[in-house]
């Protein structure tokens, strides 16, 4: 009589006790995907916004404004409001040269003169604050992913 192989009840539990190892320790990483989908998204609305920034800057100096606080240009059939020479820190004119800012994001404290704040509702984690021109020629409008440990995402 031949003795037939296979596996032992005691090697397919320590098999299922190893994956449930494995899948515990592995679950909370995949389960944090949202966040870190969250997190992706504000850097990429940063890179636009920063990338937006530069294009008005460079029509505005086309046009001869750029030294001017404040100023304006035209986009479309709109006009633009800049602070030496980038969009001013509004919804309305930063929603003119980044497509679908007002449907997509939540805008959160304008408290501040000069700064303004987007997120997601619910999230508070971090935020996009844009920044104004300080003053002309030497200091850029800045668009930046902040931490929300600081309180400035706290409205979302």
């Amino acid at each position: 009589m031949k003795r037939q192989g296979g596996f032992t009840l005691i090697e397919l539990v320590v098999v299922i006790v190893i994956l449930g190892i494995l899948a515990v320790t592995a679950a909370p990483r995949f389960l944090n995907l949202q966040d870190d989908a969250r997190n992706s998204a504000l850097e990429g609305l940063k890179g636009a916004i920063t990338g937006a920034a530069g294009i008005t800057y460079g029509k505005a100096a086309i046009e001869g404004v750029e030294s001017q606080n404040p100023g304006a240009i035209s986009v479309g059939n709109s006009t633009l409001n800049l602070v030496f020479g980038y969009p001013a820190a509004t919804s309305q004119a930063l929603g003119l040269v980044v497509d679908g800012l007002s449907e997509d994001w939540t805008v959160g404290s304008t408290s501040t003169t000069g700064t303004i704040f987007f997120g997601y509702d619910g999230y508070t984690d971090k935020c996009v604050r844009y920044v104004d021109a300080a003053n002309s020629g030497t200091s850029a409008a800045v668009a930046t992913v902040v931490d929300g440990t600081t309180s400035m995402c706290n409205e979302f």
